[in-house]
């Protein structure tokens, strides 16, 4: 199980994420903390696509990574790159609620003929598409895959701390997702 957990004030900061870019990026986004000057990336920021989030940070603060549900699985290079060479040790994993890649099986027929009508395509090369890629970017739950990606990254990167956040789009807020799962 999880809960998500509301960042009002500086208190609300797990202890963990407190004196790090998390908190950092807690206080500018949520507490709308005057920006500080930074000539390199502090953390990666791997969120969304979907444009109606826009994170209140400061230039030069965190690389940037959008995909479909926040799911980084397919931009590993990129994540490696932040880490090697941009040197980045923690991770915000931000996803959002009211996600489109949550049940994209329901958006399959406006899927194809938005294809088919936008993109120039046939039915039968749109329909292939979906059922290519759909499988790999539907999610079912956006904190259960959020967690799970966050899981998989920590596995992937031992020694980078991948935090796991919410973006409610009802309020434009950040909030952490607390797992009651054993060892998380």
């Amino acid at each position: 199980m999880h809960r998500l957990v509301a960042i009002k004030n500086e208190s609300d900061i797990p202890a963990e994420f407190r004196n790090t870019p998390v908190s950092s990026l807690l206080a500018y986004h949520n507490f709308k903390t005057p920006h500080n000057t930074y000539q390199q990336a502090e953390l990666l920021i791997g969120m969304c696509m979907d444009n109606r989030k826009k994170l209140n940070i400061p230039e030069n603060f965190a690389f940037i990574i959008r995909a479909g549900g926040a799911n980084l699985r397919y931009s590993e290079f990129k994540v490696s790159f932040a880490i090697a060479v941009g040197g980045v040790r923690y991770i915000a994993l931000i996803g959002h609620t009211q996600c489109g890649m949550v049940n994209l099986m329901k958006k399959r027929d406006q899927f194809i003929q938005g294809l088919c009508d936008h993109a120039g395509w046939d039915t039968k090369t749109a329909e292939d598409h979906f059922m290519h890629y759909s499988p790999m970017f539907e999610i079912v739950n956006e904190v259960d895959f959020v967690l799970t990606e966050t899981q998989r990254l920590s596995v992937r990167y031992p020694k980078i701390k991948v935090v796991p956040l919410m973006y409610k789009v009802e309020d434009n807020l950040l909030y952490w997702i607390k797992s009651d799962a054993p060892g998380a």
